[in-house]
């Protein structure tokens, strides 16, 4: 049977659906098959948004949208234990798929509270799901607006204890059991006095509450949990604005559109008081018979001395005259301008009532949401409370959150220098958003941050330096050219050298102002490690620098090296790369065991090739007799523990081996990828070794994800080397 949870709440608006992402997202650590079920669908018109997202999360197991759906509100109102008998049985069928099952309550988007909290709660208990609680931290929508995007004002303790009781009889009259509370969109000055009121409304023998003794036992404390209020999360995209005042995109770059704005600003006074009233992330409604008003604010958004606004709606349905329409279209400004026909008035209302979401087209929003989750939710302790255990495989999706945890930890500083790639600035923000290290961005300050705003990130925690900064210039070509005055390098020329960014970041490693170094999404290999191989040099006792793949299979993680460095090693250089592949394995929980691969097995073959893959066993061996070795040996024999028993029934690593080292880089390049496209393998690479200092290098088609895994290896190993 799989594990399941009952995300649900006493109201609208509580924005469960960060909840729901963070808890999907916690199971995927330990549950290798994890699940989405929606009860009740949000709309019959329209694709649930949120089902969407979770659908989305990497981990979940494939599901078509219909399949994870029980039935409509209209089914419920017709004839509720028809509904019911329904939903239990739609369950069942993604429930005999998985391994733990995520199930959101419905949206109170039908009847209220506490008719569907009661609903919900028949619906758990029905399914055997313990409830997750999710309490709202906030005033009911509509109270406490102001020129923020979707503010109301905070609920306090008390009024939170109050809602604790009610929720809590109304769960344990339809006998659904409790996990635990989350209060999200909480007071930020008030957390911890959040949490014991709550506790304290929740303490068994207390109205409501003995259904907590099935689960914390008697006596005992419910686990609860408070989430600050986020301001970014509860504000609406332009995109979201554009659909509430009916308005079509008239000038600017659709994808823009997926900003979110933090606030309005009703733009309907003369041009100067505009100026002044700007707000950073702001939508500005602009009466559209105010051609220089228009004009003003786009020239503000492109000086540096002016808040970045995220949009313009132009109001009242009137036409820019053909000036104004040929200055606009001049400017070529990305900036998203929309046209609605509503007047000033009807257009912020709708504005103001427009309200954000968690949504799959947000990066931003994802990230905040669930860096919100994890630092404020014991994840260890919720997983614990479902009684999940840890697994003995190791999925892909587990690998990546293991480095992210371990990188998170050490807390080292990483330079990315090659800020003007769209990718970069995007890694970086999840980057920042998990924690998982510090950042040097390289490039021109304003023009990388202007562009993050306007993709909708926040690096604003990043450090941001110009590889032609004077200062640093001078400082590294100094060292520069005393590193390399053996080869005849002036002070002239290494100024010049040390402005291109991949020498500069490698300098910051070098002397100490980064931990680690990652680049490559725009640039060669060798023009990224170039200059690691003049300036960082190899550890003591390494004669070669080299790579690996660590290959995510989908129940473990192989070493593959080389498959990225040196051509055709010799056997020395063949020993090198297998204790380096050895010592990289091992860096990462992986238990080296290493296969020297070659087409013949033990002594059955000769040859050069062959030979050179025993004399490279035999000098592993010498060099590091601690560490399990077989070769030459195949692929097979090397993985299979079946084949293993006929071709080496003595081998301690033959059938088990973990670090394949491929005798050229012919063969190993050729089979990491066959692996990795015929058995939907995660390539994480190619991770260099070798170095003193950590330099890793991206593939010019590294997707996002691949760069933040980059990042958190070098971060690891930085914290190896220091």
């Amino acid at each position: 049977m799989a594990h399941r949870i009952y995300i649900c709440s006493a109201e609208g608006n509580t924005g469960k659906s960060t909840v729901a992402l963070g808890m999907l997202d916690t199971l995927t650590r330990r549950a290798t098959r994890v699940g989405v079920f929606r009860p009740i669908a949000r709309s019959t018109e329209e694709r649930d948004y949120v089902l969407g997202l979770l659908l989305a999360h990497d981990g979940v197991v494939p599901l078509e949208y219909e399949e994870a759906i029980g039935v409509s509100y209209d089914d419920v109102h017709a004839d509720p234990d028809a509904a019911l008998a329904i939903i239990v049985q739609r369950f069942k069928h993604v429930e005999d798929r998985c391994d733990a099952v995520v199930v959101i309550g419905s949206d109170y988007t039908d009847v209220g509270s506490p008719t569907e909290l009661g609903f919900n709660a028949r619906i758990a208990a029905n399914l055997g799901a313990p409830v997750l609680l999710v309490l709202g931290g906030r005033v009911a929508q509509g109270k406490g607006r102001s020129e923020r995007l979707g503010y109301s004002d905070a609920r306090s303790p008390g009024e939170l204890a109050q809602l604790t009781e009610l929720a809590l009889e109304e769960l344990s009259r339809e006998h659904a059991t409790l996990l635990g509370i989350v209060v999200n969109r909480a007071d930020p000055e008030a957390l911890d006095a959040v949490v014991t009121s709550v506790q304290e409304a929740a303490e068994p023998g207390r109205s409501g509450a003995h259904a907590l003794a099935a689960v914390t036992g008697p006596g005992a404390s419910v686990a609860v949990w408070a989430i600050p209020e986020d301001p970014f999360l509860v504000a609406p995209s332009m995109r979201t604005i554009m659909q509430a005042v009916g308005g079509e995109l008239y000038s600017g770059d659709p994808e823009l559109l997926n900003r979110e704005a933090l606030g309005v600003v009703v733009a309907a006074m003369s041009m100067e008081n505009v100026l002044t009233r700007l707000i950073e992330g702001s939508v500005v409604v602009v009466p559209a018979d105010r051609g220089e008003v228009l004009l003003a604010v786009l020239t503000a958004q492109n000086a540096a001395t002016f808040p970045s606004v995220s949009g313009i709606v132009l109001n009242g349905g009137f036409p820019l005259s053909e000036a104004i329409e040929r200055l606009v279209d001049g400017l070529k400004a990305d900036l998203p301008i929309i046209r609605t026909e509503l007047g000033s008035y009807d257009t912020a209302l709708a504005i103001t009532h427009t309200r954000g979401r968690l949504a799959a087209e947000s990066q931003r929003k994802r990230d905040t949401a669930l860096s919100l989750f994890e630092k404020h939710v014991d994840g260890h302790a919720l997983l614990d409370l479902l009684d999940v255990a840890r697994p003995e495989v190791v999925t892909p999706l587990m690998f990546e959150y293991g480095l992210l945890e371990r990188a998170r930890r050490e807390r080292k500083h990483i330079v990315l220098p090659e800020g003007y790639d769209d990718r970069i600035l995007r890694a970086a923000a999840t980057l920042l958003a998990r924690d998982v290290a510090d950042l040097t961005i390289l490039g021109e300050e304003i023009e990388i941050r202007a562009r993050a705003i306007g993709l909708g990130l926040d690096i604003s925690r990043a450090t941001v330096l110009s590889n032609h900064d004077h200062v640093l210039v001078y400082r590294f070509a100094d060292e520069y050219q005393r590193r390399r005055a053996h080869k005849g390098i002036t002070l002239e020329q290494a100024r010049e050298i040390v402005q291109d960014v991949s020498y500069f970041g490698t300098m910051m490693v070098a002397i100490g102002l980064a931990d680690g170094m990652v680049s490559g999404a725009m640039h060669t290999t060798a023009h990224t490690i170039r200059p690691a191989f003049e300036i960082i040099k190899t550890r003591p006792g390494v004669d070669i620098v080299s790579s690996v793949f660590l290959m995510a299979l989908a129940d473990r993680v192989l070493v593959y090296g080389d498959c990225a460095i040196v051509p055709d090693p010799t056997a020395e250089q063949l020993a090198d790369i297998a204790i380096s592949s050895a010592r990289t394995a091992a860096q990462f929980g992986i238990e080296p065991r290493v296969a020297m691969l070659s087409y013949s097995t033990g002594e059955s073959g000769s040859g050069a090739d062959v030979d050179k893959v025993r004399r490279a066993t035999e000098l592993v061996r010498e060099r590091a007799p601690e560490l399990p070795v077989e070769g030459p040996i195949q692929y097979d024999a090397a993985a299979d523990a079946a084949v293993a028993r006929t071709k080496l029934p003595e081998s301690t690593v033959a059938g088990r081996a973990t670090v394949f080292i491929f005798p050229d880089l012919n063969t190993g390049n050729n089979t990491y990828k066959a692996v990795q496209r015929s058995s939907g393998a995660v390539a994480i690479g190619p991770v260099l070794q070798g170095l003193k200092k950590p330099i890793n290098d991206l593939s010019r088609g590294a997707l996002v994800q691949d760069i933040v895994n980059t990042v958190a290896i070098t971060a690891i190993q930085a914290a190896d080397a220091s």
